[in-house]
């Protein structure tokens, strides 16, 4: 259960961790990510995905916990996307050992600086530090590697949710129903039981 996380030399510097030049196929649906360190007031680690090219912003601090901290935010942002439940708990689970290498695709070292540039003038120009929707925002540029296929990383998500994980998510879509449904008859009856 291990996936990769190819790593600026600037961001390497800073988590102070091996680097393993061994390829290792990742067990996530995802693949593997890029990374890249931003020098703001409270220091952010910036990270795309390898075959979405989906950003995730997270506070870089503290570095040498980056691989283990991430999941988590990885998890908040695909649950903003509208990610069924079980792809994020497969991503999860399938992230429990991790391996830090060096950049070794240009045209993902590209998006990295391309990324870089644009959320640094959506962050001036909107006056905010929130990563989810500085992160949210990033997902809908345009990308030259994606426009042969859905253009931007929320659509080449959207795509892949569709492709691989459709029927989980209508399953996903039941469960809720059926468990809000569930909720208010309980209510229901307590209100009955009240009276």
């Amino acid at each position: 259960m291990t996936f990769t996380i190819h790593c600026t030399k600037k961001l390497l510097d800073r988590v102070k961790l091996p680097v393993s030049s061994e390829q290792v196929a990742p067990t996530t649906c995802l693949g593997n990510w890029y990374a890249t360190a931003l020098f703001w007031k409270r220091q952010v680690a910036l990270l795309i995905n390898e075959r979405t090219l989906l950003p995730v912003l997270m506070p870089l601090a503290p570095a040498a916990e980056l691989a283990l901290r991430f999941p988590e935010h990885l998890a908040s942002i695909l649950f903003a996307h509208g990610a069924p439940h079980a792809l994020v708990e497969h991503e999860l689970n399938a992230m429990l050992e991790f391996r830090y290498a060096k950049t070794s695709n240009r045209s993902l070292l590209g998006m990295l600086n391309q990324f870089t540039y644009l959320v640094e003038g959506y962050r001036d120009y909107n006056q905010t530090t929130d990563l989810l929707w500085l992160s949210m925002k990033l997902s809908e540029t345009p990308c030259s590697p994606l426009y042969k296929k859905a253009t931007s990383p929320d659509r080449e998500l959207r795509q892949l949710i569709e492709a691989e994980w459709i029927n989980t998510a209508a399953n996903d879509q039941l469960y809720s129903r059926q468990g809000v449904a569930v909720r208010a008859s309980e209510n229901m009856t307590g209100a009955d039981e009240n009276h």
